[in-house]
């Protein structure tokens, strides 16, 4: 089978994807984009969403990421279905193979695969996903303004989590596994000093419950010894705040990552270890994690893989 060569290949789809596809459609890169296994990110399984600029009265997940990609689409950037299996940096141009076995060979790589929040693995959280549970107190915080809602998690984001939503809910409850908070003794303080917060140690969630969306949480505490106790809580929302996997194991290895998995970028840029591949988006910003970041970054990176074209004589 003839490998297919293109000038800028796009990895992922969501913000960062459908951003660097609009741009480097733009300066007549002609991007391939393959959408990989969830077609417009994260972002689809939002219901609302009413901080993105442009959207006055708020717009839908699946709507937003529908028109960007469309407006990628506008510019003829090749957009496909389908998942890259493996990368091959080693040689030039990349060798990348998608399923199914199709091989293309690609002058700049921009890796867009976002990253995966971490679920408990409970079956009610796919149940209400978009009914109360949710992994972005920033993203869905404004919604529950005076209501009583749960995150999930001891440490550093926990409590960021919890301290932001403590200044838009009536009330927070903190579910923490162990009997201590894992995070930095100052995230630690702000908690314990919110008189809205109240930290449920030793304590797991074993379920959800409610007829139109979230309504309440099954806990158990000190699960597995003498003194185990069930309790129900009533709750708006749940958020998780246990980590987020960044999506890169079919990287295997060839791009620098740090401790947490995150694609390491050079300075303000999104210059990977390996001289024209560039990284944007969620896989590569375990900081901010919103759309608008994400599609500047997109940006970013499309701008960074043109100037590797013209500066190699590649364009």
């Amino acid at each position: 089978m003839e490998k297919e060569r293109v000038k800028c290949l796009i990895i992922g789809s969501g913000p960062a994807g459908y951003t660097a596809a609009i741009y480097t459609s733009r300066a007549n890169l002609n991007p391939v984009l393959y959408e990989g296994m969830q077609p417009g990110g994260q972002l689809t399984t939002t219901s609302e969403i009413e901080n993105f600029p442009g959207y006055p009265e708020g717009v839908g997940g699946f709507d937003i990421m529908d028109d960007m990609k469309n407006q990628a689409l506008r510019f003829n950037a090749d957009i496909r279905d389908g998942f890259v299996e493996s990368v091959d940096f080693s040689v030039r141009p990349f060798n990348v193979v998608v399923e199914g076995g199709k091989e293309i060979e690609a002058d700049t790589v921009i890796i867009a695969t976002g990253a995966s929040a971490k679920y408990l693995g409970l079956e009610d959280e796919k149940k209400y996903a978009g009914m109360g549970v949710s992994a972005c107190a920033t993203c869905d915080g404004f919604f529950y303004r005076k209501k009583t809602v749960a995150v999930v998690g001891g440490g550093d984001t926990a409590c960021e989590e919890a301290v932001y939503l403590s200044g838009l809910a009536k009330e927070v409850y903190m579910i923490v596994r162990k009997d201590y908070l894992r995070a930095s003794q100052v995230m630690q303080d702000r908690v314990m000093n919110k008189e809205n917060i109240h930290v449920l140690f030793n304590t797991n969630t074993v379920g959800l419950f409610g007829e139109n969306g979230v309504e309440g949480a099954h806990l158990v505490k000190f699960k597995g010894t003498p003194q185990e106790e069930k309790l129900d809580i009533a709750i708006d929302g749940f958020f998780l705040a246990i980590g987020h996997t960044p999506n890169t194991g079919f990287l295997n290895g060839q791009i620098e990552l740090d401790e947490n998995g995150y694609i390491v970028t050079e300075g303000a840029s999104t210059k990977t270890n390996i001289p024209g591949v560039f990284a944007a988006g969620d896989v590569a910003d375990p900081h901010y994690r919103q759309a608008i970041s994400a599609a500047g970054m997109g940006c970013r990176a499309a701008i960074d893989a043109e100037r590797y074209l013209t500066d190699n004589n590649l364009k």
